[in-house]
């Protein structure tokens, strides 16, 4: 790696920032939510998490949770209201991929970010990274929309931007070798090619987004991982050719090997 990856690391500070002050995240994390926080975190969420229905219909609800709590006929619940802000679709998928539901959330795609995104960094250079990083997220979630074009629920994570990253590491460094855990009996760290472990990562995500292997799609937005995998693929295709073996430094950091000091 011979660029330091600033874009990386910014975007991982930013993703911990946003999900340490998202309003009612606190006692989720905690397991301690009471009504009120729910209130909140689900008014946080109506307002900047990108839904499909809003993305493709352009249907904004009249009603949202204000945030507040009241009490009606069956007992307490969230305080619903005419919004008082102009929410853009578009912009929604912006701010939904800084968002996350819970601890193990953030930290499964920071992971992933930390590992894979410094060399395809490094390939792309800061500016193109940040692009490629960006569209990857659009495509990713207006993808899922499409295919859930009817559905109210809101939408966070960057997994659909990482799964791009996930994607152009595949094309660009598939024998590069990587530490995972396999679980055989006890988890077996193993270093296998790139190739194997991200390719068998993007048949799970289509196998699990078509329903097989799981009971229903519950809150995991597969759909959004298959598309922003493919095209981060299809975005790094060209630069297959040039792209140089990434360097193997001493040391063992998150899975890769990393620079001696670190």
């Amino acid at each position: 790696m011979r660029r330091t990856p600033y874009v990386t690391y910014a975007l991982i500070a930013a993703n911990v920032v946003v999900f340490l002050f998202t309003p009612g995240i606190a006692g989720s994390v905690a397991g301690q939510s009471d009504l009120a926080q729910l209130c909140h975190l689900q008014a946080f969420l109506d307002h900047y998490a990108a839904v499909p229905r809003e993305l493709i219909h352009d249907q904004l609800p009249r009603l949202v949770p204000t945030g507040a709590v009241g009490v009606g006929p069956h007992g307490p619940g969230c305080v619903v209201a005419t919004p008082e802000y102009q929410k853009s679709p578009p912009a929604s998928v912006f701010t939904a991929m800084f968002l996350h539901g819970s601890w193990l959330h953030l930290l499964g795609n920071m992971l992933f970010l930390l590992i894979f995104g410094n060399n395809i960094e490094d390939r792309l250079g800061h500016v193109r990274f940040t692009l490629f990083y960006l569209v990857c997220g659009y495509a990713a979630a207006y993808g899922f929309a499409l295919a859930n074009s009817d559905s109210g629920d809101p939408l966070i994570g960057a997994s659909g931007a990482i799964a791009g990253v996930l994607g152009a590491y595949l094309v660009l460094y598939p024998r590069v070798r990587v530490w995972v855990l396999v679980p055989f009996l006890i988890f077996l760290p193993l270093r296998l090619p790139a190739w194997i472990v991200l390719g068998f990562w993007f048949v799970l995500q289509a196998a699990y987004s078509s329903g097989q292997g799981v009971s229903s799609a519950g809150s995991v937005a597969y759909m959004a991982h298959v598309v922003g995998f493919l095209v981060g693929m299809v975005i790094a295709w060209p630069l297959r050719a040039g792209t140089p073996r990434p360097p193997e430094p001493q040391g063992l950091l998150f899975g890769r090997r990393a620079r001696p000091g670190w």
